[in-house]
């Protein structure tokens, strides 16, 4: 059988664990919100009509932030038309979707969900059909405690208190044609930092996210990030990173090795924010905020957009995930902590039922998808520091990244407790792999559980029927010889070992 072996040494650490890596994403797009989120005919719905066991799935899932209200439907919104009573709001035509928007779940709805659900809201403003205005007055709404047009205008509507929001996205995908209101790389440019210079009037210790590439493919790609912290770089703190993955064409094995891709997206980045900030002898330094990133099936037929009418809560974009894709996740999530020097945020697109870890029937039963385990583990037991791990792999070649490790890795500590967190993965589509994980340099650690997520057919997927058979299980093949510690891993396999001192 073939071997990888893993070695921790608590004394080489890349950053903290951070909690913002593992953030979500609500927008208005298909079912997401609206037999998503919000369910008032749901028996476990609340008074603002959201689902209870909407809510209590997301704290199982351990989501820290959520980004709203988009994504591609923040560039043509008017946050107005989302507050005061539910039944003198408008409903208008959602362009980015082909959707209608009825407006019964608004700004000050949605915020009391993430007290509900226990998460930090990170909101977009609209610089697609607006500009720095409109931006400075939903600021105003949210975080002006009282005295001024649209804090009293909150104060009426029914929140006593400011929302106090800290993370603020300066629109969506700007650089991509299809986005409303698409901008060149100058032109965002300078009006993404004319937006945050005028909201750090009011608010300066805001923490603002520039708009960067939509997608490492972009053929702007590099170039749009240049431009845009040229212009932009002392105004912000994060620029943006998104990306999806998808198996094309039957290769399972290229698909299972997206990390790579992921990686690399992220040092590219990292490198021209760098430059910028080296050219401009700054001393300040820029990080990424990955907040678009899945496993998404975008040319498949859930994916396209209604043509013919404009039906409120569509079904968009309702990709059901397989084991494999659930591999792939749990591998994304290594690529997001390996670097969280630089990535201090991310957040999976998205959240409920549109390319979602949870899914709903209306008014009805809930499940959980295979990619909602490895999120939702990982979450919980990645805490501490990241450890800057020595991997050693064996390869396999593939179409799209050559010679491909077969293993991939990383691992948390807890310094105070001792705990230490492994998560790994086989992305061999055939063969088992024997991990060996080199304990010498932690002390006195026990084996607390070793879990695994695989199936013998990687395409295996859960329903509302059954999402317990494709969930993660014990992981009996581990054997242990003094200060080495034997993990066998199954093909398109996510795996979590958990140790403690």
């Amino acid at each position: 059988m073939l071997t990888a072996s893993l070695t921790l040494d608590p004394a080489f650490t890349i950053s903290p664990v951070r909690r913002r890596t593992f953030g979500s994403f609500v927008e208005h797009l298909g079912r997401c919100v609206y037999t998503g989120l919000h369910d008032p005919a749901h028996p476990t719905a609340d008074a603002d009509g959201f689902r209870g066991d909407v809510v209590g799935l997301t704290r199982e899932l351990g989501v820290s932030t959520v980004r709203y209200p988009g994504g591609n439907f923040v560039s043509g919104y008017r946050w107005e038309d989302g507050v005061g009573p539910v039944g003198a709001r408008p409903a208008r035509l959602d362009l980015a979707w082909h959707s209608t928007e009825p407006n019964t779940v608004g700004l000050d709805e949605f915020m009391r969900w993430c007290a509900a659900a226990g998460v930090e809201p990170m909101m977009a403003v609209n610089l697609g059909t607006r500009g720095v205005q409109e931006a400075l007055d939903l600021l105003e709404y949210c975080n002006v405690a009282a005295g001024s047009h649209f804090s009293d205008l909150r104060r009426a509507n029914g929140t006593e208190q400011p929302h106090n929001i800290r993370m603020w996205c300066l629109g969506n995908e700007m650089d991509g044609p299809w986005q409303i209101g698409h901008k060149t790389a100058q032109e965002y440019g300078r009006l993404a930092a004319e937006t945050a210079r005028a909201m750090r009037m009011i608010d300066p210790d805001l923490e603002l996210v520039a708009c960067g590439s939509s997608s490492s493919a972009m053929p702007t790609f590099g170039a749009w990030e240049a431009t845009v912290l040229t212009e932009a770089y002392e105004q912000v703190d994060f620029i943006s990173a998104h990306a999806y993955y998808f198996e094309e064409d039957g290769d399972l094995a290229s698909f299972l090795g997206s990390a790579i891709n992921m990686d690399r997206f992220i040092e590219d980045v990292v490198a021209t924010a760098d430059a910028v900030r080296a050219a401009q002898k700054l001393t300040k330094r820029l990080h990424i905020s990955f907040d678009e990133w899945n496993v998404w099936y975008l040319n498949a037929a859930p994916s396209k957009p209604p043509t013919d009418d404009w039906p409120v809560a569509p079904v968009l974009l309702e990709d059901h995930y397989s084991v494999a894709d659930a591999v792939v996740v749990g591998n994304l999530l290594i690529s997001l902590l390996r670097h969280s020097d630089r990535v201090r945020s991310a957040s999976l697109a998205q959240l409920v039922n549109v390319i979602a870890p949870i899914m709903t029937e209306p008014g009805g039963r809930i499940w959980r998808q295979t990619t909602f385990h490895p999120f939702a583990l990982t979450s919980r037991y990645a805490v501490g520091d990241v450890l800057r791990v020595e991997l050693s792999s064996p390869a396999a070649p593939t179409a799209k990244f050559g010679d491909t490790p077969l293993v991939d890795a990383i691992a948390t500590r807890d310094a105070g407790t001792g705990a230490v967190a492994v998560f790994a993965v086989n992305r061999s589509v055939s063969e088992p792999l024997v991990l060996d994980i080199d304990l010498r340099a932690l002390g006195a650690v026990e084996l607390v559980e070793c879990v695994t997520l695989a199936n013998p057919d990687p395409y295996a997927r859960a329903t509302a029927d059954d999402d317990r058979s494709v969930a993660p299980r014990e992981n009996t093949a581990v054997t242990r010889e003094g200060d080495l510690l034997r993990v066998e891993l199954p093909p398109v396999s996510w795996t979590m070992v958990r140790l403690a001192s």
